[in-house]
């Protein structure tokens, strides 16, 4: 209407109801209005909104442009995910974005997600025969093996006196585990606990350990909580452009959730098509942790239990000391292999508890190494005199005892868990850690 005949700004404001200054508002920003309509690209839209948090929308809708210039998919579930990210990187009060101020952003610039298409029984759990006869070969046909991953919970317990002061809920965790059928790829634990904020874990980068913790009712996996592992999960397939399967048992904690990049698939429970999980490897991951566990009690001399956060990383050493061909070889046992074989790889019995004189004998040799140490620092100060009566400063380090050496490297562990940016650095960590512990042994 303002392109054809001239016509006046009073006679405007009468056809439409509305006063000749608002006519003339619209007029003088013409360009800027226009401008607005086409980058919004919603014909009906009358009213200009703005969300309560202008950076956080910009900054999400850059990532969607981003994303669909690339052509990844994006979902909802996603897209909140990511929204949670964000505010939590802008250091927003309240960094969890609901269903409702969701909605409202996909209407305010016009955006709609294709739900993922679901696969015919996917949300159901076939029976044993159905399984093997029907699909599990076409799940082979049309994933490779290290696009096959499976995930399950397994539990653990920590010596009874184990939480640092302050600390009086139970001794139980739980650990999601996940891995992929080669043994390429395993996902870091989730350890859900009783304790909401363990005293231990302040001052930790938690976004940077090779672990996460949740709270859990009586230390147990809720559906919210596997819930949200599921997308958060599934933002990390998304970031690696890849799409994978993942089994799982049906539970009440294991809801189905529709993804973009992960397609969930329930395994029957027969004992001869169990998880690969429970063939082999939640055993050999508990044998390693006891190792580690039992370790650290003869590293401390009896002086202490070690806490929570002690135990977080002696789960993911464990987890990292369980190895890619048993990974392999138990899910061959539940047949994912074109040679699956029919029994799961013979694992190394767990250490037992120490005897009253395994511990009196270590008892023993550390008095010896400190009496050793101790000869070692008089012999150095010997020397020292002996340098300056022939003119010469030598001044000889003490060989450090290993109560020194312990202290050095939780020392070293906690300036990582406070300033770490990457999980790898832990890896680093802990291969140092086990080095030092071969040469104490030795």
């Amino acid at each position: 209407m303002l392109e054809g005949p001239k016509v006046s700004q009073s006679e405007l404001a009468k056809r439409f109801g509305v006063s000749q200054p608002q006519i003339c508002r619209i007029i003088k920003n013409k360009e800027r209005i226009l401008s607005e309509w086409h980058r919004n690209g919603d014909p009906e839209r009358k009213r200009k909104r703005e969300g309560k948090d202008v950076a956080l929308e910009a900054a999400l809708l850059r990532w969607v442009e981003g994303a669909r210039a690339t052509d990844l998919p994006v979902s909802g579930p996603l897209l909140q995910l990511k929204a949670k990210h964000l505010a939590e990187a802008l250091g927003r009060p309240d960094p969890e974005p609901g269903g409702g101020w969701l909605a409202r952003f996909e209407a305010r610039h016009n955006l709609s997600f294709k739900k993922p298409p679901v696969e015919k029984g996917d949300a159901e759990q076939p029976t044993a025969d159905h399984w093997a006869g029907a699909v599990l070969p076409g799940l082979l046909r049309s994933y490779a093996l290290s696009e096959i991953y499976a995930c399950g919970e397994m539990g653990v317990l920590l010596p009874a006196s184990s939480p640092s002061k302050g600390e009086s809920a139970g001794n139980r965790l739980t650990l999601l585990l996940c891995a992929n059928a080669d043994g390429s790829e395993k996902a870091p634990l989730r350890v859900v606990g009783e304790i909401p904020r363990p005293p231990c874990l302040r001052g930790v980068n938690l976004g940077q350990m090779p672990w996460s913790y949740r709270a859990g009712s009586l230390a147990g996996m809720t559906a919210p909580l596997f819930a949200e592992w599921l997308r958060e999960f599934n933002e990390g397939m998304w970031r690696q452009g890849k799409s994978i399967l993942l089994l799982l048992t049906k539970h009440e904690a294991h809801p189905y959730l529709q993804l973009s990049n992960v397609r969930m698939v329930f395994v029957p429970p027969a004992a001869a098509l169990a998880q690969p999980l429970d063939h082999g490897i939640t055993s050999d991951l508990k044998g390693h942790y006891r190792r580690r566990l039992l370790r650290w009690l003869l590293a401390e001399r009896g002086t202490g239990q070690p806490t929570l956060l002690d135990a977080l990383h002696m789960l993911a050493q464990a987890w990292g000391d369980v190895h890619p061909g048993l990974i392999a070889s138990c899910f061959r046992a539940t047949g994912f292999s074109p040679d699956a074989g029919t029994e799961a790889p013979a694992l190394a019995p767990a250490p037992g508890p120490l005897s009253q004189e395994q511990l009196e004998r270590r008892t023993m040799t550390d008095e010896e190494l400190e009496r050793d140490g101790e000869s070692a620092e008089a012999d150095g100060d010997k020397g020292t005199v002996e340098g300056e009566d022939g003119g010469e400063l030598a001044a000889v380090q003490p060989c450090p005892s290993e109560r020194e050496v312990w202290g050095s490297l939780a020392t070293l562990r906690r300036y990582l868990e406070c300033r770490a940016t990457s999980p790898d650095l832990f890896q680093a960590f802990y291969e140092l850690e086990d080095a030092v512990h071969m040469v104490s042994a030795g």
